[in-house]
C-alpha cells in the first residue's frame, strides 16, 4: 500500500524526514501529497532536499484545495494562545494555527494525525490552553493521546522536551515507544576542523573560562537569562532566536551549521543551503527525527499499515482506545 500523507508547517523537513523513515521501516510506500511553511528559506531548502516547494501562508489556503491524506503532520507553531477564551470547542481556537490544522481535519479527514509542540503548551494558562485543543480533537470525530517527550531518550545528544499529540479516527491500540535508545556521545555530533569565525573572540571565551572549567570530554556550555553557565556533555534544545552565545562547544566556539542539523537528527547527505542566522533559525525551528520517527511507527503499528516490530497490544472494546505503556526513564506512564 502506499500512505498518502501531508507536511503542514513544515521547516526543513523534519517531519518528513522521520516520518518516511518510519513508514519505510514498516515495509509501507508513501507519498507526501502536500506540503505548507511560510518561511522562504524554509521553503528553499526543503526544495533542495525533497524536490517540491512547500505552498505558502496555510491560514490562505481552502481545506479543500488540500489532496485527500490517510495521515497528517504538523510542528505548528508555539503561539501564546492568548486569543483562547473561556467557551469550550472548535470555536475556541480560532485565530490561532491549530484553527488551520482542525479545519483541515474537519474537511479532509484524515485517519491519522501526529502533532508537536514545545513541552510548554501542556501547562500554558493552567492547562486549559492544551484542554481546548484537546476539546477540538474531540469534537472532530478523533481519538487521542499526548506525551512530552525527549530527545535525549531517542539518540540524540540534545535535551529538547516537545509535546507529541497523537489521533486516529477510529479506536486504535496505540503503545508510545518506551525503551530509550542510548544517547550518541557529543563527540560523534562535533566536526573536527572548525573555520576561524565560529570561535568566541578572547574576552568572551575567558569570561567562559572563568564560569566553568574546560572537561577532558566535550561538552556544551549553555548560557542561561541571567548570564549563569553551565555545561553538560550534551546540548540544550536548540532555540531559533537564542543568542550567538547560548550553547558555545567546550566554551570557545559556537555550533557550525551541519553540527547544528545532527544535534536534530538530520543526516550528513542533507544540504544545507542557508546562511548562518537563517540555519539557527530553521535548527531552532526543526524537530528531532528520531524522535518523530520512533513515534510514526507506533501510529503504523496502530493502523496496522504495515509489519510490526516488538509492539505488545490487548484487545480493547472497539468504543476505546488504550495507551499502552510501561515505566519508562523519561516518564512516569498515563492510561488512557
Amino acid at each position: 500500500m502506499t500512505v498518502k500523507y501531508i507536511d503542514l508547517f513544515c521547516g526543513i523537513g523534519g517531519f518528513r524526514l522521520g516520518a518516511e523513515r518510519a513508514l519505510h521501516s514498516r515495509g509501507v510506500d508513501c507519498e507526501c501529497v502536500f506540503s505548507s511553511d511560510i518561511d522562504k528559506d524554509a521553503q528553499q531548502v526543503y526544495h533542495t532536499n525533497f524536490g517540491e516547494r512547500p505552498a505558502g501562508d496555510i491560514t490562505k489556503i481552502e481545506a479543500e484545495e488540500i489532496p485527500d491524506h490517510s495521515l497528517l503532520l504538523a510542528g505548528f507553531p508555539c503561539q501564546p494562545f492568548s486569543i483562547i477564551g473561556s467557551s469550550k470547542g472548535f470555536d475556541d481556537t480560532r485565530g490561532t494555527l491549530f484553527f488551520d490544522i482542525a479545519r483541515i481535519l474537519e474537511a479532509k479527514k484524515p485517519e491519522a494525525f501526529v502533532l508537536e509542540n514545545v513541552k510548554q503548551l501542556a501547562g500554558h494558562d493552567s492547562g486549559r490552553t492544551l484542554s481546548r485543543i484537546l476539546e477540538t480533537l474531540d469534537e472532530l470525530g478523533y481519538t487521542h493521546a499526548h506525551r512530552i517527550l525527549n530527545a535525549l531518550d531517542f539518540g540524540l545528544p540534545q535535551k529538547r522536551e516537545r509535546i507529541i499529540i497523537v489521533g486516529f479516527r477510529s479506536a486504535r491500540s496505540f503503545a508510545w515507544p518506551l525503551s530509550p535508545v542510548p544517547m550518541a556521545p557529543l563527540a560523534d555530533i562535533l566536526e573536527q576542523d572548525v573555520p576561524p569565525e565560529y570561535y568566541l573572540s578572547d574576552r568572551i571565551r575567558q569570561n567562559r573560562l572563568k564560569a566553568c572549567s574546560p572537561s577532558d570530554e566535550p561538552t556544551i556550555w549553555h548560557e542561561n537569562k541571567s548570564g549563569h553557565v553551565s555545561k553538560y556533555p550534551y546540548s540544550c534544545a536548540l532555540r531559533a532566536a537564542a543568542s550567538y552565545n547560548y550553547l558555545v562547544v567546550d566554551g570557545v566556539r559556537r555550533l557550525t551549521p551541519r553540527e547544528m542539523m545532527r544535534l536534530q537528527g538530520f543526516p550528513d547527505s542533507f544540504q544545507i543551503t542557508s546562511k548562518y542566522t537563517q540555519v539557527r533559525r530553521q535548527a531552532g525551528n526543526a524537530v528531532p527525527v528520531p524522535l518523530v520517527q520512533a513515534v510514526v511507527e507506533r501510529v503504523v503499528d496502530a493502523m496496522g499499515w504495515g509489519t510490526c516490530h516488538e509492539t505488545t497490544y490487548i484487545s480493547v472494546p472497539d468504543q476505546y482506545m488504550m495507551v499502552i505503556e510501561e515505566k519508562a526513564e523519561y516518564g512516569t506512564p498515563q492510561n488512557t
